[in-house]
C-alpha cells in the first residue's frame, strides 16, 4: 500500500495501528499459555489463613491500596528502606494483587513483624499518635466492629476454584481455624498450625472477648513479607542500572 494513502486516511491509519498493536500483543501474551509456570516457586509460601484472608478483604474494602503499595522494586534505595525486593511468588494467591505504585504512605510488602500489635492498634485508632506527620484517617471503628465470617468457607472455596490450593480439610475447618488464630489458648491452635505453617496465633486487637475486624486486619498486616526466608533465598542481588 502507498504510504501516502495510508497517512492521509485517518480511518485506515487507525486500523493499521490496531492491527500492529494486536499482533504485538499476541506475540507477548500467547507464549504464556504454553508455559507451565511463569512464576518461580519459592519455599515457604502458603495460602492465607481464614483470619488473614478476612483481614485482606477489609484492607481492600477500606481502600488501603490507594495509599500503600505492596511492591518493592529491585532498586537500591527501595531495598535499603523496605527490605528484599518483592517476588512474584509472594502474590501467587492474591486475587486481586496489591502491587501498585501509589505511596502516600510507605510500602507494606515487608511490614509483618516490623511493629508490635500494640503499635498497629494505636495506629488504626489514631494514626498521628504514633506517626505525627501522618495524613491517614483513623480506623478506630474496626476494633469495635465484630468480624462477619459467616461465609468464610465459601470464600476459601471460591479462591480454590481460581487456583489457590485450599484443601477440603482447610475449607471444612475454615471457621474453627479463624476462631483459633485469634485465641492462643484454643484447642484447635495445633491443628491450625499444621494446616498453615508460620501462622501467628494470638489476640491481635487486645480484646479477647471479641473477634473484631481489627483482629483480622492486624493478623493480615503481621504476616506480610514473613513467609519467605530471605536468609536462605538465592537470587541475584538487585542493581541500579544506569
Amino acid at each position: 500500500m502507498n504510504h501516502g494513502t495510508l497517512e492521509r486516511n485517518s480511518i485506515l491509519l487507525v486500523v493499521g495501528i490496531l492491527i500492529v498493536v494486536a499482533i504485538g500483543g499476541l506475540v507477548e501474551v500467547a507464549p504464556l499459555f504454553f508455559v507451565e509456570s511463569t512464576i518461580e516457586k519459592v519455599q515457604g509460601m502458603r495460602p492465607y489463613t481464614p483470619l488473614e484472608l478476612a483481614g485482606r478483604n477489609i484492607y481492600i474494602r477500606e481502600g488501603c491500596y490507594l495509599c500503600h503499595s505492596q511492591m518493592i522494586r529491585p532498586l537500591r534505595d527501595e531495598v535499603e528502606r523496605y527490605g528484599h525486593y518483592s517476588l512474584a511468588a509472594e502474590s501467587l494467591y492474591d486475587h486481586p494483587f496489591q502491587w501498585g505504585s501509589k505511596r502516600t504512605g510507605p510500602d507494606l510488602a515487608r511490614v509483618g513483624g516490623k511493629y508490635s500489635d500494640e503499635w498497629h492498634r494505636a495506629h488504626l485508632a489514631d494514626p498521628r499518635s504514633v506517626v505525627p506527620e501522618s495524613v491517614m484517617p483513623p480506623y478506630a471503628f474496626l476494633a469495635r466492629t465484630p468480624l462477619d465470617y459467616r461465609d468464610i468457607e465459601r470464600e476459601l472455596a471460591a479462591d480454590n476454584t481460581v487456583g489457590v490450593p485450599y484443601t477440603k480439610d482447610m475449607i471444612d475447618n475454615a471457621r474453627a481455624d479463624l476462631e483459633a488464630q485469634a485465641n492462643a489458648d484454643s484447642d484447635d491452635a495445633t491443628k491450625l498450625a499444621k494446616r498453615y505453617p508460620k501462622v501467628q496465633i494470638r489476640d491481635f486487637d487486645g480484646n479477647p472477648d471479641l473477634i473484631s475486624e481489627a483482629d483480622a486486619l492486624i493478623a493480615y498486616m503481621q504476616m506480610l513479607g514473613t513467609l519467605v526466608d530471605f536468609s536462605t533465598y538465592k537470587a541475584d542481588a538487585p542493581e541500579n542500572k544506569r
